[in-house]
């Protein structure tokens, strides 16, 4: 017994440590999506804040009234554009030579004047202003600038730098025409230097692309535009959640996602699940440690439970040995546990003052009834039932079987509880099986692999009266004179429904049956045998005749090798 305690002790703990590393391991992902989200927000800020301050500079340089002058002005004021010239070239061979994230700073018309940088480079003179997507785009869309994923600008001649431009477009204030284009080319390291900077484990990333899925910047970005690495873009762009993991074995991955609202860009962090899980390993050494201290306490608890079970059951053998013996006055037992046992004891010593006292009974005018009340007590608990009973539970106890202890055990206090609490004549049909099924449990305890039950009882009777102890002596008629026989195992079959207004109860067993001649005398007066076979058929059929009517009652079929079936047909009545 105490190696079953601690069997099933073990076995909760192993359950609580699984449990346990779940939730610890559920929690560190959490805690780690809830970080790389924190992080990847904020490049995402970082960048929103420098995009829009550069694109408060284009908006200056865009309406700066010297740069119209000079795109825009007429010939005849040919000193106020040069003047206008040297002023804006100024600024941004300033800008240029001040601003390392900035590569190149650009005003131009189609009318052929534009400034570059410091005025040292040229424009490309195969470019077309027009055959540039971004370029395009920022001369249509008057009064806002236009961000390009990263390229390579070849519109500075002899100047291919890997860049992203902010663009916006120039109104020549005579015409009030979009004519002029202002655009920024952005260092590419300033967007490497944006992600970089932020850690997500030795081998985690950070890539952004944009609205079209095109690759803005990667840390691998060469490997991904000459093929030979691929990202996961789709999932990332139609990605519902801001989050996803992939299963990649020991390669999984965390890929959180940040889109935002100004750029139209989205920053992907991607975290190994390995790195971010590192600490598994010594957090399962710790619940281990904990698991084996807590079995070892377990293992002495376990020792004093097992004898404080044992040792009750020990005094209720004895006393039933006394029982046994005719000696009802010194069969009491002196109950000190307050559990299963301790009620089980308190049912056997009521029993036994019950059965005591109707021993002492003999009135005339009761003595019918009492008699088919004592023998229909007998035969639901009778000393030699409960002391073979009790004897399989100390059987078990002793082997350990604790589960079948707690079965059999609670099996027996619902047969003494159903006989002992309800005086009533009748039940429900529900208590009634539920009574049966206890006898039935104890005897497939008892007789091991002999036996075998089944129990189908319609819903709509359950509440519908029946008169007590009708189908626990049936059961017992077929298990004693029918499966007990038998070399293979035998399977009692118990089923109720509704007939018209008629309640069926069929009481089936595959045991040897009964030839013409036994089935003929079946309700015989004369066959009951009370030693034998309890209340006997007689008794029930004459208790449910006199409470019925004598159309209603039990039907016999059998078949002598095949199994009999007893029938129990009842008027529907509510209790």
């Amino acid at each position: 017994m105490m190696f079953s305690f601690s069997m099933l002790i073990m076995s909760a703990l192993l359950i609580f440590l699984v449990i346990s590393l779940e939730y610890t391991q559920d929690t560190v992902l959490n805690n780690s999506i809830s970080y790389t989200k924190q992080i990847i927000e904020l490049i995402n800020y970082d960048i929103d804040s420098y995009i829009d301050y550069m694109e408060n500079i284009s908006i200056l340089v865009s309406n700066n009234t010297d740069v119209q002058e000079y795109l825009f002005g007429t010939e005849a004021n040919e000193s106020q554009i040069q003047n206008a010239y040297n002023r804006i070239l100024a600024q941004f061979k300033t800008v240029t030579e001040t601003r390392s994230d900035i590569s190149n700073i650009v005003v131009m018309t189609d009318n052929g004047r534009s400034i570059l940088n410091g005025g040292q480079d040229k424009l490309s003179e195969y470019i077309d202003l027009y055959d540039l997507d971004w370029a395009v785009k920022a001369m249509l869309n008057a009064d806002s600038t236009v961000l390009s994923s990263s390229h390579v600008q070849n519109m500075i001649k002899n100047n291919y730098q890997w860049v992203v431009t902010l663009s916006r477009s120039i109104k020549n204030p005579y015409t009030n025409e979009n004519a002029g284009l202002f655009f920024i080319d952005l260092n590419y390291n300033v967007i490497s230097d944006l992600c970089e900077n932020n850690s997500l484990g030795n081998k985690g990333y950070v890539y952004i692309i944009d609205e079209e899925g095109s690759v803005i910047y990667h840390p691998q970005q060469q490997l991904i535009y000459s093929g030979l690495k691929e990202e996961r873009i789709d999932e990332v762009l139609y990605n519902e959640s801001n989050y996803f993991i992939t299963n990649e074995g020991n390669n999984s991955r965390l890929y959180t996602i940040s889109k935002s609202q100004k750029t139209g860009w989205t920053i992907v962090g991607v975290a190994y699940i390995s790195e971010l899980m590192n600490k598994k390993e010594e957090t399962q050494i710790i619940y281990m440690v904990i698991a084996i201290a807590l079995l070892a306490v377990a293992m002495i608890i376990s020792s004093f439970l097992s004898s404080g079970i044992t040792k009750p059951i020990t005094l209720l053998k004895e006393s039933m040995k006394e029982v046994e013996k005719g000696n009802f006055d010194n069969a009491n037992i002196v109950v000190t546990v307050d559990n299963e046992i301790g009620s089980l004891s308190k049912s056997f010593n009521i029993m036994i003052e019950k059965i005591n006292n109707l021993i002492g009974q003999n009135v005339y005018e009761q003595k019918q009834k009492r008699k088919s009340e004592l023998k229909a007590l007998q035969s639901q608990i009778n000393p030699h039932f409960l002391y073979n009973t009790l004897d399989s539970i100390i059987w078990m106890a002793e082997s350990g079987k604790t589960k079948e202890v707690v079965v059999m055990t609670s099996s027996l206090a619902k047969l003494m509880r159903q006989n002992f609490s309800n005086q009533s004549e009748v039940v429900t049909i529900a208590q009634e099986m539920e009574y049966t099924k206890s006898y039935l449990t104890i005897q497939k305890m008892r007789y091991k692999d002999k036996l075998e039950f089944e129990i189908d009882m319609k819903e709509e009777i359950k509440n519908y009266e029946i008169v007590k102890l009708v189908l626990q002596p049936i059961v017992e008629n077929a298990i004693y004179h029918g499966i007990k026989y038998k070399e293979d195992i035998g399977v009692i079959t118990i089923i109720g429904f509704l007939e018209n207004e008629n309640i069926i109860i069929k009481v089936c067993d595959n045991g040897a049956g009964m030839d013409a001649e036994m089935l003929a005398h079946i309700f015989d007066e004369h066959k009951v045998n009370y030693k034998a076979n309890g209340v006997g058929v007689f008794n029930v059929q004459m208790r449910l005749q006199l409470f019925y009517g004598p159309e209603y009652g039990m039907e016999y079929k059998s078949e002598l090798g095949k199994g009999t079936v007893a029938t129990v047909k009842i008027p529907k009545r509510q209790v």
